[in-house]
């Protein structure tokens, strides 16, 4: 048996009963449906970046996306239209469009991970989400036994989330389209952290290289590229609040507020504000020393290990907040 802990960033997880790797999308279809026609528990897995398994492991087949390759078209006045398969590695993608002299996906390098779970996690950062550059999702619908496009307006994208996601298991993603802007220069930096970075203001546009180098700089700090720490990247969402909520958490407290009247604050302040330290520990798992959103292997960790510390990590931030974080990775045999 292999040991799932091979293919997750959290370098956790126990044996998987049996592992297929589909390197085409005709033998990720064919793996899907003779799985879903023997009856068989079904764990497609892509990165490994956005997930928790169990000690105990996986004991039916997992499927792992392997598959590779993208054709696109470049005009001068319309930008980029690329389509990318769903096992291609996100940061490579988003060099190879930078490269190509595209942009607007600039702020969201350094996520590790797959072009596939991009859409289905609706990955986003520094004030941007993939959702505004998708112009369409093609998968395979394990229940109507067919591959289907999606159109963006089709996908229900909300703030790390969408229809794949809330429909968990339903859809297999086999390759995303996305629609880009041809030039050199980005769209409006959003985050303050990120102008500083930059030495600009809010609002301004910048050279994508120097954005895509200063994303990368922040993340590195952090410690959320992948291969710096073992982690699963942000182990929590930002919460999205009411307003009266949000009026009610401290001075100095991030706030940012939504179109719908609700209020996102962040995730990380809430934890250091509740008395979650940077290198905590809870046996082999640790919040990161770079930072608390990132809940890592320190070496020895087991599942069990790391989901203890997020327990602790959100009962505190409720003692003291009265919010509920939600976990944005994906647990399989485990619950928060």
């Amino acid at each position: 048996m292999t040991e799932l802990s091979k293919y997750t960033t959290l370098h956790v997880g126990g044996p998987a009963n049996r592992i297929v790797h589909a390197r085409t999308e005709a033998e990720l279809i064919s793996a899907i449906a003779d799985a879903d026609a023997a009856g068989e528990q079904v764990l497609v897995l892509g990165g490994g970046s956005n997930i928790l398994v169990a000690d105990s492991g996986f004991s039916g087949v997992v499927i792992r996306v392997e598959t590779t390759g993208n054709s696109y078209e470049i005009d001068a006045c319309s930008g980029g239209m690329l389509q990318v398969s769903a096992g291609d590695n996100w940061d490579e993608f988003v060099l190879f469009t930078l490269e190509k002299g595209l942009a607007n996906l600039e702020s969201l390098s350094g996520i590790p991970g797959t072009c596939g779970g991009a859409p289905i996690q609706n990955i986003g950062a520094y004030g941007h989400e993939v959702s505004e550059v998708i112009a369409r999702v093609r998968a395979y619908d394990r229940v109507e036994k067919k591959v289907t496009t999606f159109a963006a307006a089709d996908c229900d994208f909300s703030y790390r989330s969408s229809r794949f996601k809330k429909e968990a298991g339903r859809f297999v993603i086999l390759d995303v389209t996305f629609q880009l802007r041809r030039g050199v220069e980005s769209l409006p930096i959003m985050y303050e952290e990120l102008a500083r970075e930059l030495g600009v203001n809010v609002g301004d546009r910048v050279d994508t290289r120097k954005v895509r180098e200063a994303v990368l700089s922040l993340r590195k700090r952090k410690g959320m590229l992948e291969g710096d720490v073992a982690s699963a990247g942000s182990f929590f969402t930002n919460p999205i609040v009411s307003a009266e909520i949000a009026s009610k958490l401290p001075e100095g407290a991030p706030r940012w507020p939504l179109p719908d009247g609700r209020v996102k604050t962040s995730a990380a302040w809430l934890m250091e504000h509740a008395g979650i330290k940077k290198g905590e520990t809870s046996g082999g798992a640790a919040i990161s020393a770079k930072h608390v959103l990132a809940l890592s292997n320190a070496g020895s960790a087991t599942a069990d290990d790391i989901i203890d510390l997020a327990r602790h990590a959100r009962a505190k931030v409720e003692e003291v907040f009265g919010i509920t974080l939600e976990a944005e990775v994906q647990f399989v045999g485990v619950k928060l």
